[in-house]
């Protein structure tokens, strides 16, 4: 069926993203991978392609593009090679509407050009040692100082992508001690200069997969962060989290599709090439079977994320539609990930084949974001159960 989803503008910037990807990722893939994260210099470079500055308004040197259309197209063309751009999309896709949403107008203008640039890399610090998924229960605090101008902030957070790169980390942390009625009021966002004293990079965590992504430990040690650094106003950032969570997760849900649509293309090409008793691997019955499976869910895969995005684009993306596409897309794209591995045999098992690097890749889609279980009780929830 002819794909709908997507106008010239962004074919035309998926060629050139797939040239850029040829050009200037595949070549380095398997060294990023072993060192654990992508160049500082690569960002740069995709600043100067224009990827960091898509939604950017115009004054502030970005393209001023509201579809999030364009983002999709990265996250295909990725999958599609079977790499990654380290933990850029974090910086765009998780950081970006936070600055866009919340900053003032000074915030906007010292921030925002070395956000298109690639010289001023964001990540955001939310999860804590021993909390998950309750962001309410966070300790991390940062107290306003006695003369007003600064805040002091002391805590420590967890698995946080982009960590060990970033120039500039948005941290929630307690403003206000949580009440037994209200658990979620008190938090707010600093947008943390990792050049504070104080601040402090920990353990660079060893992930099962994502390997081209830096993901580390964070630790704030009376750290002084100016007033003038305060995203949004105070106390209320619980409630800004939840506002920019149907885009994450929608997020995650393309990239579950298109790690699955990935999969079934490496699968297709190795057993067409692939030769056991005399005849290829895509001769036997069984093989044609499962890949007739995965393209079926593949396919329904697309329907579901393609809806989202209209959606989103449109506004109309709820908190309950994106957990319902995350859910779907991220539970059958293990099985689909999983058929194709083993299509490969042992070489299934092999880091050296994309399909393996998928396999790792693609588990955590089930965790971050939201665990599938959250994304059950918010759709039980939108239904009134």
């Amino acid at each position: 069926m002819r794909r709908t989803v997507f106008n010239e503008d962004h074919e035309a910037f998926r060629e050139t993203i797939r040239d850029f990807i040829a050009a200037e990722v595949v070549p380095y893939y398997d060294e990023w991978r072993e060192a654990g994260a992508v160049p500082r210099g690569f960002y740069k470079k995709l600043g100067e392609l224009g990827v960091f500055g898509i939604e950017v308004p115009e004054e502030y040197g970005g393209a001023g593009q509201s579809s999030f259309k364009f983002q999709a197209v990265i996250t295909e063309e990725c999958a599609r090679a079977g790499v990654s751009f380290g933990g850029s999309s974090v910086h765009t896709a998780l950081c970006l509407p936070y600055l866009l949403a919340y900053a003032n107008e000074e915030q906007k203008r010292r921030w925002l050009p070395g956000f298109v640039s690639g010289d001023m890399m964001t990540a955001i610090a939310m999860t804590e040692p021993g909390t998950g998924s309750d962001l309410a229960g966070m300790t991390t605090t940062a107290k306003l100082s006695q003369d007003g101008t600064h805040y002091v902030l002391n805590g420590a957070k967890t698995f946080i992508t982009g960590g060990v790169q970033a120039d500039r980390v948005i941290v929630c942390a307690r403003t206000a001690p949580a009440t037994p009625e209200d658990r979620r009021g008190g938090i707010s966002l600093l947008a943390v200069d990792t050049a504070s004293e104080g601040y402090a990079v920990g353990r660079k965590l060893e992930k099962l997969g994502l390997h081209a992504s830096d993901t580390a430990e964070l630790s704030f040690t009376d750290v002084r962060v100016p007033v003038e650094d305060l995203l949004g106003e105070e106390g209320r950032a619980f409630g800004y989290l939840g506002q920019n969570l149907p885009q994450e997760r929608l997020g995650i849900a393309v990239s579950a599709y298109a790690q699955s649509a990935a999969a079934v293309e490496f699968a297709k090409a190795y057993v067409l090439d692939r030769t056991v008793f005399g005849k290829t691997v895509a001769s036997f019955q069984n093989t044609k079977f499962v890949l007739a499976d995965c393209r079926a869910e593949v396919d329904a895969m697309q329907a579901v994320v393609d809806r989202a995005l209209d959606a989103h684009d449109a506004g109309e993306l709820t908190a309950a539609d994106a957990a319902s596409a995350k859910l779907f897309t991220t539970e059958r794209a293990a099985v689909v990930i999983d058929k194709c591995l083993q299509l490969h045999g042992g070489y299934g098992y092999m880091m050296e084949y994309p399909v393996a690097r998928l396999y790792a890749d693609t588990r955590v889609s089930r965790i971050y974001g939201g665990t599938s279980e959250v994304m059950r009780s918010i759709i039980a929830k939108s239904m009134g159960l």
